[in-house]
């Protein structure tokens, strides 16, 4: 026997005790625990370019031990992630995640229990359907409500708008849309998820109507003057997207002005399909403080919600939520006897029929251990905090000379604009680019920029307990020295 040759499953069976486990398990330890003080860089200044020439070696043909893994994934990569856990990361709309949900995605992808049948993930689908159950009670739905886990808000909006394409052409599976496909009606402040979606199942972006915003939410008036003219020409409305929590500044659209909308203009079939993106706002439910925010969320039809932003999960867990739960049904129509049974009572706890993804893993178990450990009062007044937060920096820059908050936020996102001192309009756009880079790459901070109202403009986004006060301050106070820096040298 060649003593070169390494038996595979002796190196499966070493990796299998937590001692073995040790060394990856405690640099995301090491991680949460360093980042507390928020000292050190929020990011990396190294290129792409630089990270691949480190990284630029031939495939591993031999093993080395597991110690020895960790020790390059340390070296090799870790110095170079954004780091979400430090509070002065304020960037995009992913979270420093809750560490329970942390230490149980290990636990997930140990148990690798796939969604699709009840069969193949015995107690997890019962979970499922008791997490979903646990939603729809916040939304103030009845029994018939149900829903399914997605990778998040872009792939349940889909589902939903798959499910409310099949109510407005009842054989779109079989026929295809026809030659007088209906139209999508959203906000035009809408995540690009609903345009992506009417691309997606051919009904095409062409066929979604932009209702205006008035201080950053879908004006009803405008929408109802749009359902008017829609209907005088004959044009179908397969649903009407209203918004809680949009991705550029956080707001939340007038949900019972458009849901009295949909139901003014009801065609055969009832009352327009409603459906709520609250991916991002949706953890305004469980909050006192915020839950009028979302008043009138029980009228829509379907809702997108995303545990893996405001309620702090790791990536990813997503929801999407129907007041039918029948609906979902319609959204997909494929058989396949190898894996669903036609037995009603199997459907019915089956997952796989109600959902975009086949291989889906059992990230229901992230949430329900989220709640289990810390339960939905203390989640809330997470999302309480992330949000005042949010509103602290807006109150730190009214009275600034050169930083000027654009909205008061209703939520955790807040948009401001840098306006420089004798520096034309024209190239404003260009100097706030130039600030948040030279920011971002101070390893100050971290923020993001967007374009608002025709203008690029900077935007945080709090998605971190950590964040404080204190942080926000020193936020304007570094974007302050920085500017300095950018007015000096990019003139």
């Amino acid at each position: 026997m060649n003593d070169d040759v390494i038996d595979p499953l002796s190196l499966l069976e070493a990796d299998t005790t937590l001692e073995a486990a040790t060394p990856i398990l405690a640099l995301a330890a090491n991680y949460l625990v360093g980042t507390r003080s928020g000292e050190g860089p929020v990011s990396t200044w190294h290129s792409a370019d630089v990270i691949a020439d480190r990284l630029n070696e031939p495939l591993p043909r031999r093993s080395r031990p597991l110690a020895d893994v960790a020790r390059r994934l340390s070296t090799m990569l870790l110095n170079d992630v954004n780091r979400l856990a430090h509070p002065m990361y304020i960037g995009h709309q992913v979270s420093a995640p809750l560490p329970a949900a942390v230490w149980t995605d290990a636990l997930i992808s140990a148990l690798n229990q796939s969604m699709a049948v009840r069969e193949m993930s015995p107690s997890f689908t019962p979970l499922e359907h008791q997490v979903v159950e646990w939603m729809t009670d916040l939304i103030g739905w009845d029994s018939r409500a149900g829903g399914t886990m997605t990778s998040g808000g872009t792939e349940a909006t889909l589902t939903a708008l798959l499910a409310a394409r099949s109510r407005a052409v009842p054989n779109v599976w079989s026929h295809g849309l026809g030659d007088h496909a209906p139209v999508l009606v959203c906000g035009d402040h809408a995540h690009y998820a609903v345009s992506r979606a009417a691309g997606t199942m051919g009904l095409g972006v062409r066929r979604v109507i932009s209702i205006p915003s008035v201080d950053h939410r879908m004006s009803v008036p405008q929408l109802r003057e749009t359902l008017s003219s829609l209907r005088a020409a004959g044009t179908r409305v397969m649903a009407v997207v209203a918004t809680a929590g949009c991705t550029a500044t956080g707001s939340f659209d007038d949900l019972h002005g458009v849901a009295d909308a949909c139901e003014a203009f009801a065609d055969d079939h009832g009352p327009l399909w409603m459906h709520v993106d609250a991916a991002h706002g949706g953890a305004a439910m469980l909050s006192p403080t915020h839950a009028h925010r979302v008043a009138g969320i029980a009228r829509a039809r379907s809702v997108a919600w995303d545990p893996h932003k405001t309620l702090l999960l790791p990536l990813s867990a997503g929801l999407l939520l129907m007041r039918e739960e029948h609906d979902l049904d319609a959204a997909f129509a494929q058989k396949a006897p190898y894996l669903f049974t036609h037995n009603e009572d199997a459907r019915a706890w089956d997952m796989g029929p109600r959902s975009f993804q086949c291989s889906r893993r059992a990230d229901v178990l992230k949430l329900w251990v989220a709640f289990q450990r810390y339960g939905a009062d203390a989640l809330a007044s997470l999302y309480d905090k992330l949000c005042h937060t949010a509103l602290a920096l807006h109150g730190l820059l009214e009275a600034h000379p050169h930083f000027a908050s654009l909205h008061e936020p209703m939520s955790n996102i807040l948009c401001f604009a840098w306006n420089p001192p004798d520096i034309d309009l024209a190239d404003r756009d260009a100097f706030t680019d130039a600030l948040r880079e030279r920011y971002n790459r101070s390893g100050r901070g971290w923020i993001t920029a967007t374009t608002l109202d025709g203008r690029r403009v900077l935007r945080v986004t709090v998605m971190n307990a950590r964040t404080d006060v204190p942080h926000v301050e020193a936020l304007v106070q570094g974007l302050e020295a920085e500017a300095a820096y950018v007015l000096k040298h990019h003139r």
